[in-house]
């Protein structure tokens, strides 16, 4: 006969293997992130960061960090400890070559990254600069992004003192180098997001289905609440908090992730997205909830969806390298005129049959709003940048179509999907939403 301690002994083993086997298995993940990181930022220092910096005239590029007050770059230029101040020094050496030096931070995933030339300490920055004589120095100052904007007051003076003359009165703004290191985006990297927005995808269409929603029962923050679980589950973060999980009704937004219950008849959105390996997504989808004896959406619901869907044809030609964001946007509105489109500010739909458009395609990529050039109102300076090949965006647009049964007035139907520019137009990153999905 087994006995009960014998029992005990044997299921306290099996709980360990299986705890054992999950804290490898979480190790493994955490190495295989980290190594693609690894490689994203060995591409991007060896073949975006030269051109970046020829292309703003900079010969140096310093990125200071203070100890718990990091740099929105620490992320894409390795990470590391820093106690105190530190920096991270770049400096053109010669044709497509950058020495890259880590003075002050460190520690095991910086040093083991093989992204740095040289380890010192941060008091050897004056003497640092003096023996490589940059005539312009950059250094991350921005009126209008903010991820080119993470020097301090406090440290611009540190800076300033520390240099002295005359390296200190060669500091400039280092804001359109920072631009255009991340918004062109290399392979890895397109390997990396297209993975995180496809995970940002299912989970929405997961979230908008009975899976999660019971019409009559379920509110908008426990839809949302549920999709931040599935991110701690994952180990993911939130591009945005808390996801908009949100109703739109004949007079606009009903409710956003509010107490609100889902009832029959709701048109139902999600605009979130998810951060996986430096790389933050921000998608939509759009789903009908069924009314007793109702098999599909209403005819006039269905509709608008595929007028919805029938715009990015109108919009997708208009989209290629080589002009501004601004051109671009031209061409856009030409385009959307064009094939029969009223072309509309955000929320401001015209009175009449026509279905409007409203779009905003701004950068995605290591933020859900990014830096590079913008097709939206509120990022003017990023309207004078000029497309270029692999530079990721949202395919953002709002899409109103009148319905029938609302007096005619319009539905506003939401498409975001993650795309890329390339040589011969845009390419998506992922499966981009072609169907209005149905909660019963």
């Amino acid at each position: 006969m087994e006995r009960p301690h014998a029992r005990t002994a044997l299921g306290l083993l099996a709980l360990l293997a299986i705890i054992a086997s999950s804290l490898t298995a979480h190790a493994q993940e955490a190495r295989r992130r980290w190594e693609l990181q690894r490689q994203i930022r060995l591409d991007k220092f060896e073949q975006i960061l030269p051109k970046a910096m020829r292309d703003s005239a900079i010969d140096m590029w310093i990125v200071a960090v203070k100890e718990n007050h990091t740099d929105p770059l620490w992320e894409d230029l390795g990470r590391g400890y820093v106690t105190g101040i530190g920096y991270y020094v770049f400096t053109v050496r010669g044709p497509g070559t950058v020495e890259r030096a880590a003075l002050g931070p460190s520690g095991y995933m910086l040093e083991q990254s093989g992204a740095y030339d040289i380890f010192g300490p941060a008091s050897q920055l004056a003497q640092f600069v003096r023996a490589r004589d940059p005539k312009r120095i950059g250094v991350n100052m921005s009126q209008e992004m903010g991820t080119a904007d993470g020097l301090t007051y406090t440290m611009h003076a540190h800076l300033v003192k520390t240099l002295g003359e005359p390296y200190s009165t060669r500091l400039v703004s280092a804001e359109r180098l920072v631009s255009d290191f991340r918004s062109h985006r290399v392979a890895s990297e397109v390997v990396a997001y297209g993975e995180a927005a496809g995970i940002a995808v299912q989970l929405a269409e997961r979230a908008l289905s009975n899976e999660v929603i019971t019409p009559g029962k379920t509110s908008l923050e426990e839809t949302a609440w549920w999709l931040q679980d599935r991110l701690l589950e994952r180990g993911l973060g939130s591009s945005f908090d808390m996801p908009s999980v949100y109703v739109t009704g004949p007079d606009g937004i009903v409710a956003t992730s509010s107490a609100y219950v889902v009832q029959p008849g709701d048109v139902i959105m999600i605009d979130w997205g998810v951060v996986l390996m430096n790389m933050a997504t921000d998608v939509k989808r759009v789903a009908y909830v069924l009314k007793p004896g109702e098999t599909r959406p209403p005819a006039s619901i269905q509709s608008a969806f595929d007028k919805a869907i029938k715009v990015r044809d109108a919009i997708k030609p208009a989209l290629s390298p080589g002009r501004t964001a601004a051109e671009t946007m031209k061409a856009m509105d030409a385009a959307l005129a064009k094939a029969g489109y009223g072309v509309i500010a955000f929320n401001r739909p015209n009175a009449d049959d026509r279905t409007d458009v409203a779009y905003g395609f701004h950068p995605v990529g290591n933020a859900g709003h990014d830096v590079g050039p913008s097709m939206t109102t509120w990022q003017p300076l990023q309207q004078t940048f000029t497309l270029h090949r692999q530079h990721m965006l949202s395919f953002e647009y709002f899409a109103y179509s009148p319905i029938a049964e609302w007096g005619g007035r319009k539905l506003r139907v939401p498409i975001e999907d993650s795309a890329i520019v390339m040589e011969d137009g845009v390419q998506f990153l992922h499966a981009a939403n072609h169907r209005l999905l149905v909660i019963r």
